[in-house]
């Protein structure tokens, strides 16, 4: 697979590479290959992306996940209160991450060098392997704006840039966790024409889990938007989807969703049934691109989706919300 190109994948032939990627990854990943064993699969005799076991996402708590032998360049970990074991992405080839969400942010927001990104992300900056801060950090340098940048606890500098922004009518990207958009809004109240704010997710133990709907509404209110995106992305993946003015999230081409039986960890659901979220992503070919998350979500006819909570047995993670 070392010609592989995620990028070269479309609605037309995606079974057709997913299915050489899982051939693949049940060879070269050794984790993967031991857990089809286990469940007594040959892979030579899957011939669906319907049929392919979703290696569960606690294995990267626990196991070394990837497909080759390249050297590591980045630990990506995941978020987590003190005490809590962490997930651990262990990337080959860090520009398969970049070329990801660029294209995918490209897909939906169009050109990065357009707009002015501002980031409120005070939980992610304060921890390292944060694969989020990776992502913003890049999207603000590439945007080549000087007015681009983190923000953390100055909630007064945040406001008056945002108000600058207004006020030359510039297009703004606000990417912010939850909790921390909650404390802005709250001593500075806004009213936002040209700014698209997106939530992360995460209330880091700051405050109380809130449904997506229920969060959305306080961020309107308080940011005088009509809607709030969200951006859906975990540690163990490659790719982000998307939460935008259509109100469902949308996946890059490479980027599926599959809905399994919260029973039966190995059959899936028909559209529109709510289930546990099964990820395919083929940015993920040097590790495993085959994951079963502890999301619960359903999936539409068009392939969008929704998350609708987590397994309440699973850990709280910054990405993640609660059970409705």
């Amino acid at each position: 697979m070392q010609q592989f190109d995620f990028l070269s994948v479309t609605q037309q032939n995606f079974e057709e590479q997913a299915l050489a990627v899982f051939q693949h990854q049940a060879e070269h990943c050794k984790v993967y290959k031991d857990f089809l064993g286990y469940l007594n699969v040959n892979p030579k005799k899957i011939t669906s992306t319907q049929e392919i076991p979703f290696l569960p996402i606690q294995f990267f708590k626990s196991h070394r996940i990837v497909s080759n032998n390249n050297p590591i360049q980045e630990t990506f970990l995941s978020s987590g209160t003190t005490g809590m074991s962490q997930s651990q992405h262990l990337v080959t080839d860090v520009s398969i991450y970049e070329k990801s969400y660029l294209k995918a942010f490209e897909q939906y927001y169009g050109d990065i060098r357009e707009y002015t990104v501002l980031a409120l992300l005070p939980s992610y900056l304060e921890r390292n392997g944060s694969s989020l801060i990776y992502m913003v950090e890049d999207l603000i340098h590439k945007s080549q704006n000087p007015n681009s940048g983190f923000y953390l606890h100055n909630h007064q500098e945040l406001f008056n840039q945002l108000q600058e922004q207004e006020n030359k009518q510039a297009k703004t990207i606000l990417i912010g966790v939850s909790f921390a958009l909650l404390d802005f809004i709250e001593k500075f109240p806004c009213n936002l024409k040209h700014t698209i704010v997106m939530e992360t997710g995460g209330m880091k133990g700051k405050r109380k889990e809130m449904i997506r709907e229920e969060l959305h509404e306080e961020l309107k209110k308080g940011f005088g938007v009509q809607n709030i995106h969200s951006e859906y992305g975990m540690t163990e993946l490659l790719s982000q989807a998307y939460f935008d003015d259509s109100q469902k999230f949308n996946c890059p081409p490479w980027m599926k969703i599959l809905i399994r039986d919260t029973e039966d960890a190995l059959s899936l659901l028909p559209i529109e049934k709510s289930g546990g979220i099964n990820v395919i992503d083929l940015a993920n070919i040097n590790s495993c691109s085959f994951i079963a998350t502890q999301d619960l979500g359903k999936v539409y006819n068009n392939g969008q989706f929704d998350v609708l909570g987590r397994f309440d047995n699973s850990d709280i993670r910054g990405c993640n919300l609660l059970i409705q």
